[in-house]
Formats: structure tokens, sequence, C-alpha cells
């Protein structure tokens, strides 16, 4: 237990501190280490695709390529490793650090080398596509950790709005600052300053103290895998059971799949191919998208503030699947400003009310003995379907001759969602979590 968490008992009887909560330096270092984990995300998805379209790479290959961000799907499987291997060469900084400050410099490199590498040489270039979105996944865990660790549950709230703050702000960088270096300078100088602006989080990761955290001691690998690895699953289905557990993971898997599914590498391309420069592309979608999305977020937590975790869900879910339909009114838009930033309004406002939705959805069903390893899961499979779907986007283009089915189909894939909804709604009670996650979801 953390040193910040055995203070609870005191700053529970007293009414808390918003100004204390942001003002405490582990809010800010968590802008930081927020902008870290948003930094690498679009470089190895919708950024690259553009860098991608523009060398020729053919669309089918564009998507599979620009899919290499489902390894952020699969961080589940090394969560339990970074949760208790302390790394040899970096263990003065501490656990947590030292695997945040490993993670940071994978990227950098790995985002410098895809510069000299370029796509002319495809083979290598997708291998180190693929090797910065696994440190950008050992990131974001890393992360993730550092910041339950770090601060009591009375001081989350500040710390998780701050982290999202640094997070988009690393999307505006990758996306819309990116795009506009493009249309200016070559694309591997565009990569390379995105490595650059690592080095300001790798300097907060130096400065930022470690959690002092007492871990609980296993002998033997038996049983340090036992309690790594199989008992956060163990407890998962030991507290709902077989068949709603099981159920439980269909919906978690389904329910942002039309979200998800825009994410990769097909609308980067779908832009180009309307007659959008990639500057007008930057300051719609990158920027004034951003700040619409931050809205959605908002309304979605003042939703699961005032109405609970479950229903704002529900509505997020349908939204978020019509709002794909908008893309619709895009096609033939041949660079219709106004048309674009319509339609990013509506997408970008349900995709933020359906993002904080679901982040409250999955920690309500935490156990927060394996907080890590079970929210890593959680979070992995929330993004694969869509990602999958996103690897064969550009295929499904192709075989359509046209946009329009795609978005059809990544809309209609949402509907299992809703009916999983109601079949899990009485089974699994969420009412205690709902007074607990209101004021986290609220600050989200």
């Amino acid at each position: 237990m953390s040193t910040a968490a055995a203070d609870t008992p005191a700053a529970g009887t007293a009414k808390p501190s918003i100004w204390r909560a942001f003002a405490q330096p582990s809010a800010w270092t968590m802008f930081f280490f927020g902008f870290a984990s948003g930094l690498p995300f679009l470089l190895v998805a919708g950024t690259l695709a553009y860098w991608l379209r523009e060398g020729g790479i053919e669309l089918r290959e564009i998507t599979m390529i620009a899919s290499a961000g489902m390894a952020y799907s699969f961080k589940f499987l090394w969560a339990p490793l970074v949760d208790r291997w302390r790394l040899p060469l970096l263990g003065r900084l501490g656990q947590r650090r030292g695997w945040l400050l490993l993670a940071m410099l994978l990227v950098m490199v790995g985002l410098v080398a895809m510069s000299v590498f370029t796509p002319e040489r495809l083979a290598p270039f997708v291998a180190l596509t693929l090797a910065v979105a696994l440190a950008g996944a050992t990131l974001d865990i890393a992360v993730d950790a550092y910041r339950v660790e770090i601060a009591p549950p009375s001081q989350q709230g500040a710390l998780v709005a701050t982290y999202s703050l640094g997070y988009r702000i690393a999307l505006i960088v990758t996306g819309a600052l990116a795009l506009v270096l493009a249309d200016h300078t070559i694309w591997p100088n565009v990569y390379r300053a995105m490595a650059a602006c690592m080095l300001v989080p790798v300097v907060a990761c130096l400065l930022a103290p470690e959690p002092e955290v007492l871990r609980a001691r296993t002998y033997g690998w038996a049983a340090g895998l036992r309690e790594g690895v199989v008992e956060p699953f163990a407890d998962f289905f030991r507290r709902f059971g077989g068949r709603i557990g099981v159920v439980l993971l269909l919906f978690i898997l389904s329910m942002k799949i039309s979200d998800q599914a825009l994410i990769g590498g097909i609308i980067g391309p779908f832009y180009l191919d309307q007659g959008f420069s990639k500057t007008e592309i930057a300051a719609v979608t990158k920027v004034y998208g951003i700040w619409i999305g931050i809205v959605g977020v908002f309304l979605g937590g003042v939703a699961v503030a005032r109405w609970g975790v479950q229903w704002p869900l529900l509505v997020a879910i349908v939204l978020g699947a019509a709002s794909n339909l908008l893309y619709l009114a895009l096609i033939g838009a041949n660079g219709d400003i106004g048309m674009l930033t319509l339609v990013i309004s509506g997408e970008n406002l349900a995709q933020g009310f359906l993002g904080t939705a679901a982040v409250a959805y999955l920690s309500a069903l935490v156990n927060q003995r394996y907080t890590a390893t079970q929210y890593a899961l959680f979070s992995s499979l929330i993004m694969l379907p869509g990602k999958v779907l996103g690897f064969y986007a550009g295929a499904i283009v192709e075989a359509n001759e046209g946009y329009g089915a795609y978005f059809v189909l990544s809309a209609v894939l949402a509907l299992p969602a809703v009916g999983l909804f109601f079949w899990l709604r009485r089974r699994v009670p969420l009412a205690a979590a709902d007074d607990r996650l209101a004021a986290d979801a609220a600050a989200q």
C-alpha cells in the first residue's frame, strides 16, 4: 500500500479539497505522462496512414499496416510482467519509473528508426511500426499503474483529469501539428520532431517520485505466476460466475466496435480521397475535433454523475454507432469544409461521450486487488474487435468499390452490444458502484 493510500482514512474525515487535489505535484506529473501515452498512438495508426498513402501504398496494405495499433488490444498479456518484474538496469528508479523510462526511450528510438527506413523499405518499416506500438502499449500499462499507486482514491479524479488533458494535447500534436508539418517538410522530419517531443516526459519521469508500495512477496516462479497471471482472471469469474463472466467479456468486446473501426488506417485515405488537404484535415479533425471530443467527455461525465453508469452507456453505444453513418454525407464532398465540420462535430461528440461511459463501466468491474492486470484486460478487449475490423477495412472498401458499405457495417456491428446490455442489466447490478464512480467520471 502506498503512503498516500495510508492517508485516506484521515482524508475521509474532512471534505476533500478540489484545489489540493489539482495542485498536488502528482497531478501535473500525470499531465506529462498522459502526453507520453498519447504521443505514439496516432503515429502508428491514423497519422501513419497519410504517410503511407502519399508513399503510393495500396489502401488494403495501408489499413493492415496501420493496424499495428492492435498491440494496445493485447497489452493485458504482458501487464503482469510490468506489474511484477523490476528491471535490472533501471532498478534505481523503482518498479514504476523504470518501466516508464524504458517504454518512453523505446518509443523515441522507434520513431527515429521509422524516419530512417521509411515505407520505401516496407518490411523493416512495418516491423519498427509494430515495435513502437508495443512500446506505447507498455507505456500505457506503466502509466495506469503509476496513477493508481501514487495517490489515494480521493485524488484520483484530478489525476485522471490532468492525464486526459495531456493525452489529448498529444493527439493534437501528433495529429494536427504532424499533418501541417507534413505540408511543409518530408515525413521523416515530422517523425523525428515527434520523437523529440518525448524528451519532456522523459525529464518528468526522472524528476517524479516513485510510489511507495509494499508489494506482496512470492517465492518461486509457480507462486509468482499464479498471483500475477492466474488470480486476476480467476477472480473475475469467481465474482461474476462463468456464464455471466463470458457474456460480460462479449459485451466489452462489442461496446466500442463502431468507435475503434474509424481510428485506424481507413479514415485518413478517406479524407484525402474526398478532396481535403492535410492542413484542412488537421484543422477540422485534429484540433477542432479534439475539443469537441472534450465536450463529449464532459457531457458523458455529467450523465454518469446524474443517472449512474448503465443508462448513459446504452445511449452512448447507440449514438456512437449512429455517428458513423454521418460519414456517408462526406462521400463525394469534394473538399466541402462545412460538411466535414458538421460530421466531425457529431462523431467526436458521440465518441467522447462513449469514452467516458465505457471507462466508468469498466472501472466498476475491477477488483482493486488486481487493478493493473484486470483493467489492462478490459481496456484491451474493448479495442480489439474494432481494430480487427479496421485491419480488413481497405479490403472491404475495395471489394465494394466505395467507402459507404464499410461505414454502414461499422454501425450495424454495434447492435449486438445493445442486446447484451439488456441481458446483463439486471444480472450485473452496478448501483453500488454508481456513487463511487460519479465524481471520477465527471472529472474525465
